[in-house]
């Protein structure tokens, strides 16, 4: 990637086949990251009016319910339907996480959930990181989500083909490089590690860095009842994946089994 443009493939996929939306409101693992981040993050906000700046924030889904909550919400997205949809909930604008149009120390919370998805490149996401820095108000908070390492490794076991060739060779990819080439099916991604992540954030100046798993380590289990034929999982199984990822936050070693990873600073 060159002068702050996206891999075709990042902009194909949210440009012209995903749906974010309806991903986070729609299947039962989306419905989990959506509700446990929502969780964590206000577990460190400060109290509203504050103004968040969210940066790729997609349609606004998380824009939403900060807005709800009495929250100044601007968004900033690289994706015009993105833009389009979220102008809706905030003000919004089209824009890249490694070139903030905004001013120094103008935001008490920046949050990046998606950015690092998608930049594989190690000095891309420190730009990015240091630009959230760079807006956040001193003692601010920055928040930066990411995909983990594992994830695909849990996730095409629910999908009850990863034992094909085809699948077999390119999750081992994944686990080998950390990195997604983009070439079906999902976009040109980046896998974290968490140790790797809380680095990263503390490279760029933050402190006071903690990271989370979001969905937990039994998410898959709840995505593997919804893959199978049947009526999906239980409202109850779901229940008790949603608390296995609170019981889990004392220990690091579960870390690994989560298909997202949060984080968090301050400024």
């Amino acid at each position: 990637m060159s002068n702050l443009e996206l891999a075709p493939s990042v902009m194909r996929y949210y440009g012209e086949t995903a749906n974010e939306d309806s991903r986070l409101r729609d299947s039962a693992d989306g419905r989990m990251e959506l509700v446990r981040t929502r969780e964590l993050l206000r577990r460190f906000l400060p109290s509203a009016p504050a103004r968040v700046l969210d940066v790729g924030g997609a349609t606004g889904i998380h824009a939403e319910w900060l807005v709800k909550d009495g929250y100044e919400v601007t968004l900033v997205d690289p994706v015009s339907r993105h833009v389009k949809a979220a102008s809706a909930v905030c003000p919004a604008y089209l824009g890249d996480a490694r070139d903030l149009r905004e001013p120094d120390n103008s935001f008490d919370v920046v949050q990046l959930l998606g950015p690092l998805y998608h930049l594989p490149d190690a000095d891309d996401r420190r730009t990015a990181l240091s630009e959230a820095h760079r807006v956040a108000k001193s003692g601010g908070l920055v928040a930066a989500a990411a995909i983990n390492r594992y994830a695909s490794l849990f996730e095409h076991v629910t999908y009850a083909h990863l034992h094909t060739e085809r699948m077999r060779e390119s999750v081992s990819k994944i686990l080998d490089t950390a990195v997604y080439d983009g070439v079906r099916g999902f976009a040109l991604a980046y896998f974290h590690r968490a140790e790797e992540l809380v680095a990263e954030l503390t490279t760029s100046g933050l402190t006071d860095v903690q990271v989370f798993g979001i969905e937990g380590p039994a998410w898959s289990l709840v995505k593997a009842a919804e893959q199978q034929p049947g009526e999906g999982p239980t409202d109850e199984l779901i229940a008790s994946a949603m608390e296995a990822a609170r019981m889990a936050e004392p220990y690091p070693e579960l870390l690994a089994a989560s298909s997202h990873l949060l984080a968090v600073g301050r400024v």
